[in-house]
């Protein structure tokens, strides 16, 4: 397993192009929660070279540059923007043949998954809606039990929990979790997911992986995972303390993701897991 906290030195090089250490980024939604939480971060690592951020169309500020300019400057974009924005990124990041690009925008629409598929032929992207080392590790225990526990006799219904400025839901990490537990099922997500309950919706079917969702205050992420049968419950859940963690989880696939090759990238492949 790769150790996220390991320090490289002189030339990086990977499955692809060498990379020049320290490692020239950019954070595009540097204003952002996460582009604050990040830059810290970036400052105190002689991994990384902060070379601007990028903020919304026409904003302006210290320490901002536009996508052009982040685009040549670059070896190592992180977006947590929008799923529009990181699929328009992710098209003229290919288009200029570099550089790598770690997503951590959520709440995509299909069309948006496909561009950022067809750049990934021309540049290495690595998505998460979670770079938190404890998440992805829930993400594989939740396949390894829906895999155990069948679903005629066990229910899933995964909860989260979110700040109130949160604009997508279920969250990124939620449907992660659905993935995994549908994964894990032998099935696909789309055909047994339930966003939400209202009225009379009659009995749950067997097989269906359900979703509830609070947005309040200022809570940084709650997520569980309930299987629940006739006499039991199993949780498998995870809290949030600091956005920090998530944080020095993008760092880490920054790190790991420069000089690969072009190609869809996850967290799994940065710990080990995939």
């Amino acid at each position: 397993m790769l150790d996220v906290n390991s320090r490289s030195a002189g030339n990086i090089a990977s499955q692809g192009k060498t990379v020049t250490s320290p490692i020239k980024i950019a954070v595009a939604g540097a204003n952002g929660r996460m582009g604050r939480a990040i830059l810290p971060l970036l400052a105190a690592d002689p991994d990384f070279a902060f070379v601007g951020g990028i903020g919304r169309e026409g904003s302006m500020g210290a320490g901002l540059i536009n996508r052009s300019a982040a685009i040549k400057a670059a070896a190592v974009i992180l977006d947590f923007t929008t799923g529009s924005a990181a699929a328009e990124l992710a098209g003229l990041c290919a288009s200029a043949g570099g550089p790598a690009l770690v997503i951590g925008a959520t709440g995509f629409e299909p069309d948006e998954l496909e561009r950022i598929a067809e750049a990934a032929r021309a540049i290495p992207i690595l998505r998460s809606s979670n770079f938190s080392i404890g998440v992805n590790i829930l993400v594989g225990l939740v396949a390894q039990a829906a895999r155990a526990l069948p679903a005629h006799g066990w229910d899933i219904e995964i909860l989260e929990a979110h700040h109130n400025r949160k604009i997508d839901a279920p969250s990124g990490t939620a449907l992660m979790l659905g993935e995994a537990a549908a994964e894990g099922r032998g099935v696909s997500l789309a055909s047994v997911e339930r966003r939400g309950r209202d009225g009379i919706t009659g009995e749950r079917p067997t097989g269906e992986i359900g979703f509830a969702v609070l947005r309040a205050g200022g809570i940084v992420g709650e997520h569980s995972v309930l299987f629940a049968a006739a006499e039991e419950v199993v949780t498998l859940s995870h809290s949030a303390l600091d956005r920090g963690m998530f944080a020095r989880g993008a760092l880490a696939a920054a790190r790991w993701i420069a000089g690969r090759t072009p190609g869809e990238y996850a967290m799994g492949d940065v710990l080990g897991l995939a």
